[in-house]
């Protein structure tokens, strides 16, 4: 019995010493050297708390922390990524002036992380090293460090000579720094010790001509970007007479440079390149190509945003542009017409051909369209197509078939036809034949123009089964929505029908589509009531765009459990109810706007819940409620929020104190309520304010005095009973565009400090109680193109000096928002195409609205016509004396 215990012993300590050492193998947490070695880290890279999940508690696991990878198995930090945590706000500001702001890098501090693969210190505006402490430290250490990105600092070339020892590098991103090339050339020369190195981006520098020839050893790059510098003169001497050795490179992007005149012409040495582009140089006229013979693998050429006009031919028998390999080719943005088509149809291979935005007019010839046997990809978009022209071998006919695209119809191949903005008129009604292409992509906005008040889709699209993504905006089609296109084709992610006269209720497909990602129906005339059951048909449906219709009674109650709604315009309807409260509160939701409609019901309580929202528009409803009395701490409000629109509703009481504790907001508008008493001080918190207005309500009293600690834009007090003189809140704002005070109780004369406001575009100051002379500060203003002093009590001369006021319009005068395009999921074609077509959504709908008289019409212009907006109204005042020139 003793032995068969001893034996039991012996495999229970075995279990537990394997059970230990598995246990030590699967450990979760990181390693605790590298957990203080972040910590360590943590002072330089963690501008307003970008990096508060790092925190000091002992056996923290670091790999759970933002902006920290680690391998799965070792638990060893494999990525850091610290982009823009040095400055976050205001990353232009502090771009235009690294030198104020560089620092240096002590880059002995990242030693710890031996098996670092991945290293993104991008947007920081690190100037250099500490002397000693330079990346060349690492060398030994960090032996599988692959991808470096130092992008958008302040670098030098005194830098290389430390990076050219990372002898492991795969990826070394240096654009948008200050490297010049004319010191430290010896830099540059031995970062052809990199054996590793695959990819360089140097875009955005200020590099000349001579820094291809010391770099034309660095024989292991597949990809060298060199675009946004400065290299100029002829392409064909760039090399200065010498062999290039880049014998793997792949790709070559020199775009954005000065190269000028017409000839392209390469050195011996790039015999792997596959993809060069030359976009938005200085290229003219007749372009020869010859020099191109040498690049005999290139499959992809980027000539677009120059002036060329045609190609030549070849010296040597007047042949036609012959790359035999060449798959894609970018003319977009030159001055070709269409002639172009017979000088490129030697391009047997041709996949993807873009020639937007030139002169092509008229009519192209269907045999020079034929020649593009293996084309997928056309875009002819915003050029002045009326009509395509098929020359019959049999009858020699001409017959003009626009909309209807026959001359594409026998080129099997095309899957992406793009064709914005030209000039279609519709197809004759005998046209009955069937295309033999099987298009993803389908982009035709603003394309018809018809004598009909209203016309058809084309017949073409009722034989697509395979379409992805169609855009059909603008184009004045009729008849009920085609939910055929729907049924038709099951992998559609995006349908775009905006702008057009689609009338009737909304009827959906009779089979859900769970591709569906994207549907724009706005700005059509379709009634009745949002359909209950579109949650089901488009599970996966991430934005809905049905503003501008006529759509009644509630919202659908089950857009609330759409778990991947991102998106939500209803707008512009007749829309009735209240707003279902997890609507608001969903977390997927990050832009709701329901403007404009017949909404009613109490939001506020809902609205502190929005905790994934960032943009909410309930502007032009029937909600109402007191703001003021509401118990809010800023750890309840919503984190998420930065834009509120409120205006034009019920609201009314005290404007809320509390509101100045949410700091995070950008954009507040609650114009034309019933809000009384003063401006609460508590406003003057808000430091990322660029957008405030409160006009139109019955606000009273002084405007507080500290509104110039915020970096504020647009400031719209008009309508009010404010009162006092014009406050020195304003004194010294340099972001300060807008300042509109119409309509108030101000009084005193305008002070000299006016001239402070140095990027001030619109000033309004009319009707009010304003006296004494108009300053000549005034003319200092060098931004300023709307001034409107009138229905005032100016007195004395106009100041002559106004006349030198250039009125220049001003694009920061427009409120915009950055506007987004979509993109595909899909494999192949469809997920490498760029912008599709001209659909972008908004970011944000808060616009700047600027109200102005001019030849008795009082109006508000809005969006992009304020860039060609001037004036100046100093009517209905005491001024005496001579008009100035």
């Amino acid at each position: 019995m003793e032995w068969k215990w001893y034996l039991w012993f012996i495999r229970m300590a075995v279990m537990l010493l394997v059970l230990e050492r598995c246990s030590w193998c699967t450990t979760d947490a990181c390693l605790e050297h590298e957990r203080i070695a972040l910590l360590h880290l943590k002072p330089f890279f963690n501008y307003r708390n970008q990096l508060q999940s790092w925190v000091e508690v002992k056996g923290s696991d670091c790999c759970k922390w933002e902006r920290v990878e680690c391998n799965t198995t070792t638990r060893r930090l494999i990525q850091l990524s610290l982009n823009s945590t040095k400055w976050e706000d205001n990353m232009e500001y502090v771009m235009d002036n690294r030198n104020l702001n560089a620092w240096y890098l002590n880059a002995s501090m990242f030693l710890p992380f031996e098996e670092l693969k991945r290293l993104y210190l991008s947007g920081n505006v690190i100037g250099g090293s500490l002397e000693n402490e330079g990346f060349g430290k690492l060398s030994s250490t960090l032996s599988n460090l692959e991808i470096l990105n130092l992008s958008e600092n302040y670098l030098n070339d005194s830098i290389l000579l430390s990076l050219s020892e990372l002898s492991s590098l795969r990826y070394l991103d240096l654009s948008i720094n200050k490297f010049e090339g004319s010191s430290h050339l010896r830099g540059f020369q031995l970062l052809s010790r990199l054996n590793n190195l695959e990819t360089l981006d140097l875009s955005g520098n200020s590099l000349k001509n001579t820094i291809l020839f010391h770099m034309r050893n660095i024989s292991s790059l597949k990809t060298l970007r060199l675009s946004a510098n400065q290299l100029k003169g002829r392409l064909d001497h760039i090399h200065d007479g010498t062999q290039w050795r880049l014998t793997n490179l792949e790709e070559l992007d020199l775009s954005g440079n000065l190269f000028r005149n017409n000839t392209i012409s390469f050195p011996q040495g790039l015999s792997s390149l596959k993809s060069l582009t030359l976009y938005n140089n200085h290229l003219q006229g007749s372009l020869d190509t010859i020099g191109l013979s040498n690049l005999t693998n290139l499959k992809k050429l980027d000539l677009s945003g120059n002036q060329i006009e045609s190609f030549q031919t070849f010296k040597d028998g007047g042949r036609k542009l012959e790359l035999t390999h060449l798959e894609e080719l970018y003319l977009d943005g030159n001055l070709f017409n269409t002639s172009v088509f017979a000088s490129l149809n030697k391009l047997s291979n041709l996949k993807s051909l873009s020639i937007s935005e030139n002169q092509l007019k008229g009519s192209i010839d269907m045999k020079d369209l034929e020649a593009f046997i293996k084309l997928r990809e056309l875009d002819m978009s915003y050029n002045e197509l009326r009509d395509f022209v098929i020359h019959q071998d049999i009858s020699g006919n001409h017959f003009q078939i626009p909309l209807s695209f026959a001359p594409f119809a026998n080129l099997s191949n095309l899957k992406a036809l793009l064709s914005n903005e030209n000039k279609m008129v519709t197809e004759p009604s005998f046209y009955t034949s069937i295309p033999k292409f099987q298009l993803e992509v389908i982009s035709l906005p603003k394309c018809i123009t018809s004598q009909q008040l209203s016309c058809k889709l084309p017949t073409f699209l009722y034989y697509q089964y395979d379409l992805r993504y169609v855009d059909l905006s603008h184009n004045n089609f009729s008849g009920t929505v085609p939910t055929w296109l729907l049924e038709n084709n099951t992998k559609l992610e995006d349908l775009i029908l905006k702008g057009n006269s689609f009338t009737g209720p909304l009827t959906l497909p009779s089979a859900p589509n769970s591709k569906v990602s994207l549907i724009d129906i706005s700005q059509n005339k379709l009634q009745g009531q949002i359909p209950t059951n579109v949650c089901s048909h488009f599970p996966h449906l991430s934005h809905l765009f049905l503003s501008k219709n006529a759509f009644e009674g509630d919202i659908p109650p089950c857009l609330s459990g759409m778990k991947d709604l991102s998106i939500l315009d209803l707008s512009d309807n007749q829309l009735s109810g209240r707003v279902p409260e997890e609507l608001i509160t969903k977390n997927s939701l990050t832009i709701l706007r329901l403007s404009n409609n017949n909404l009613s019901g109490h939001v506020l309580p809902v609205i502190l819940n929005a905790n994934g929202l960032s943009k909410l528009y309930l502007d032009g409803n029937n909600f109402s409620g007191e703001m003021a009395n509401v118990d809010v701490s800023i750890s309840e409000f919503p984190t998420s929020l930065r834009e509120i629109n409120l205006g034009n509703n019920k609201f009314y009481g005290n404007l809320p104190r509390w509101m100045g504790n949410v700091s995070f907001l950008e954009r507040l508008a609650l114009s034309q309520n019933g809000f009384e008493g003063s401006i609460p001080m508590e406003f003057c918190n808000l430091n990322r304010l660029e957008f405030l207005d409160l006009s139109e309500n019955n606000l009273f009293g002084s405007i507080p005095s500290c509104f110039n600690t915020l970096n504020i834009k647009h400031v719209h007090l008009h309508g009010s009973r404010l009162s006092g003189p014009l406050p020195i809140a304003f004194y010294n704002i340099s972001s300060l565009v807008t300042l509109d005070l119409r309509g108030n109780n101000l009084t005193g004369s305008i002070p000299k400090w006016i001239g402070t406001l140095s990027s001030l575009s619109v000033l309004l100051l009319k009707d009010n109680h304003f006296h004494g002379e108009v300053p000549v500060q005034l003319c200092k203003l060098d931004s300023l193109n709307i001034i409107d002093l009138s229905q005032n009590m100016f007195s004395g001369i106009i100041p002559s000096c106004l006349g030198n006021l250039t009125l220049s319009t001003e694009t920061n005068k427009i409120l915009t928002d950055s506007k987004i395009s979509p993109r595909l999921t899909g494999d192949g074609l469809v997920k490498t195409l760029g912008a599709l077509g001209n659909y972008y959504y908004p970011e944000g709908y808060l616009e700047e609205v600027i109200e102005f008289t001019t030849k008795s019409g009082f109006l508000s212009y809005e969006g992009n016509i304020l860039t060609y907006m001037t004036g100046i109204d100093l009517s209905c005042n005491n001024l005496t004396g001579h008009i100035p020139p």
